[in-house]
């Protein structure tokens, strides 16, 4: 069975930076592509970040682009979201997902796989 555990979440302040983990268990890390997605309060589940199953391709929503990086790490079959220069606007409960294969998407759709979510709080 699958599992996928965020970790890293937190509070902090407007400027500051978080680094969220993803460790996926239960399956292979290779041919497996995966994608950041969160949530705020009262709003639907968007798109942040994806990766390629080899790291060679990534993606980011616009929101995201320039602050954000996605990483991954084989040998600990975890995914990494560096985020720098958090806004209030960031705060949201920040999911992994996975899903078999090698093409990144920033639809929901195309991941099987789903970790409970990470909070994360940014004070202005």
């Amino acid at each position: 069975q699958v599992q996928l555990v965020e970790s890293g979440g937190g509070l902090v302040q407007a400027g500051g930076s978080l680094r969220l983990s993803c460790a996926v268990s239960g399956r292979t890390f290779s041919n497996y592509a995966m994608a950041w997605f969160r949530q705020a309060p009262g709003k639907e589940r968007e798109f942040v970040a994806a990766s390629s199953w080899n790291s060679a391709n990534t993606l980011y929503a616009d929101s995201v682009k320039g602050r954000f990086t996605i990483a991954r790490d084989e040998a600990k079959h975890t995914m990494y979201l560096q985020m720098n220069r958090l806004k209030d606007k960031d705060t949201a409960v920040y999911y992994c997902a996975g899903g078999p294969g090698e093409y990144k998407s920033p639809r929901a759709v195309r991941y099987a796989d789903w970790g409970e979510g990470t909070q994360v709080t940014v004070s202005s």
